[in-house]
């Protein structure tokens, strides 16, 4: 799964990002059964995975083509 071009942290933000939309598609439900805490969880979802994903930033930018 590691390519080479993306760290591993890129693919687990991802993946969280994933479950962040996952949960805004399913926001009535849990809204209902969590309250106010399903917007929470998907604000710390969608922090982690942000987090993740910009952590695999490193060096200088690729050169215009």
């Amino acid at each position: 799964m590691n390519t080479g071009k993306h760290s591993r942290n890129f693919w687990i933000g991802n993946g969280v990002l994933a479950v962040a939309m996952l949960t805004l598609f399913f926001m009535g439900p849990l809204s209902d059964a969590l309250g106010i805490w399903a917007a929470v969880l998907w604000m710390v979802l969608a922090a982690v995975g942000m987090t993740l994903v910009m952590s695999d930033k490193s060096g200088e930018p690729p050169a215009p083509d």
